[in-house]
């Protein structure tokens, strides 16, 4: 089981903090500078859905570097299970689509997780 968490980041393009999923402490962001993709950065608020990081198909997790999420984003296939929260099928829809199957899948504790999104707004 992963532990999920949330943490505000200050983005330089767009000079707000911006939201960033933590797995197992560390930033998604992070994740993927592992597998040679720098250029995800946190979400500002307004661009999630009202319902973010809630179970659906494709889910915006992270956004583009250039601070606008919808010109790079990086999605993920959020399901629900009993007591698991799965992120699993990352993929970059825009700028030649890129899959990262090498990525994940995460499990997350569904209390746990519900707890903190909810407290996201």
């Amino acid at each position: 089981m992963n532990e999920f968490g949330l943490t505000f980041e200050p983005h330089d393009v767009v000079h707000e903090d911006v939201i960033v999923p933590l797995i197992d402490g560390v930033p998604l962001t992070e994740w993927l500078e592992l597998h040679d993709d720098p250029s995800f950065s946190g979400v500002r608020r307004e661009d999630l859905d009202a319902e973010p990081f809630r179970p659906g198909k494709a889910k915006l997790v992270l956004g583009c570097d250039c601070g606008i999420a919808s010109c790079g984003p990086l999605v993920a296939r959020i399901t629900a299970d009993g007591t698991t929260i799965v992120w699993d099928s990352f993929r970059r829809p825009h700028r030649g689509g890129r899959v990262y199957d090498e990525l994940g899948p995460f499990r997350f504790d569904r209390a746990d997780y519900e707890k903190l999104v909810l407290e996201l707004g």
